[in-house]
């Protein structure tokens, strides 16, 4: 088993998309939401970000549409739950230099426990957040994992179809410097 998932990162992508951590199934074979339950790869379809579900085989296709994958703790876990506190924290440092390094847009978070521990905030509302992280804009969106049942498809689609939405609505207003 390896014992990290590779991230699919470029610089100056329009969002990185961040999970919590890897899952063993998915770090074992090499690949980002591959559990057949995870609605990732079929949310990012459906709330249009890309044509059509990507393969997690595949998975390295999301920089063609400007798009990357990270988590923020490296280990991974048959669940997130798993995971002590201190592991966040250890991971902070390591992962903000990894975004500013990156210069993603937008960093969107799968699921609030991840922000949480970088932001340090308790009450954390779903879509964008008003502070800044590693200079990219953030946004918190459900976690797409079949084990998150608080969430159906269409919920999913609707939350990530929003930050699509935001970013469409930014690329057509011209900037002024």
């Amino acid at each position: 088993m390896s014992d990290r998932l590779e991230d699919i990162l470029a610089n100056h992508l329009h969002v990185v998309f961040c999970g919590i951590n890897p899952g063993k199934g998915s770090a074992a074979i090499g690949q980002h939401f591959a559990n057949r339950s995870n609605r990732f790869w079929r949310t990012l379809q459906l709330a249009g970000f890309t044509p059509h579900a990507i393969r997690p085989e595949d998975g390295r296709t999301l920089l063609d549409y400007q798009y990357g994958l990270t988590t923020l703790v490296e280990r991974p876990t048959a669940s997130a739950g798993e995971l002590a506190r201190h592991e966040f924290k250890e991971a902070v440092t390591a992962f903000e230099q990894k975004i500013r390094r990156c210069q993603p847009r937008v960093i969107a978070f799968l699921g609030k426990a991840g922000y949480r521990a970088l932001s340090g905030q308790r009450q954390i509302e779903w879509g964008p957040q008003a502070q800044l992280f590693g200079a990219a804009s953030v946004w918190v969106l459900p976690n797409p994992s079949g084990r998150n049942l608080a969430f159906s498809l269409g919920q999913l689609v609707d939350a990530y179809r929003a930050l699509h939405a935001a970013i469409a609505q930014a690329d057509a207003v011209p900037l002024i410097s």
